[in-house]
């Protein structure tokens, strides 16, 4: 009987926890303009690259994330937040004329590199937004244009 007690008080405590937490906010990652940094403003993106960057990177790596339905539920969208700013910390395709040319080529290195190493898009973002995972031919098309991008800021 006193497990039984036990229980039922911390589930009520569980319970009550999820519902106070739901009233705890998260800004939302929604540019009200674009940015005049973004990197299609100063180079060539070709329109299917564009195309493949903004389906499997651009949640996580610009100032706009499309956002699921259970982004509305605490705590994953406090786990969401965290993860889109950890992503643009480490690059942001709407930021990118305003690094610095050593860090321009350092980023598109590390853009084909975690794509052809299969890093990027994470696991954990393909296993909802199945449209994300990169083909080979795909991967191959992301490297040739970063190659091309060097080109152009060399």
């Amino acid at each position: 009987m006193k497990t039984s007690s036990l229980m039922k008080i911390g589930t009520g405590f569980i319970v009550l926890f999820l519902i106070v937490i739901q009233f705890f906010d998260t800004d939302k990652n929604i540019a009200a303009v674009p940015s005049e940094n973004a990197i299609e403003k100063h180079y060539v993106v070709p329109g299917h690259v564009q195309g493949l960057l903004k389906t499997s990177c651009y949640d996580c790596h610009s100032n706009t994330t499309s956002y699921p339905w259970y982004n509305n539920i605490q705590p994953v969208k406090w786990w969401l937040a965290d993860h889109v700013n950890s992503g643009k910390r480490h690059f942001n395709f709407d930021e990118f004329n305003s690094y610095s040319k050593e860090k321009k080529l350092k980023k598109l290195d590390e853009v084909a590199e975690t794509i052809r190493e299969g890093e990027m898009p994470l696991t954990s973002y393909t296993v909802v937004h199945q449209n994300a995972k990169l083909s080979d031919i795909q991967k191959s098309e992301i490297e040739q244009w970063v190659k091309e991008m060097k080109k152009q800021i060399e």
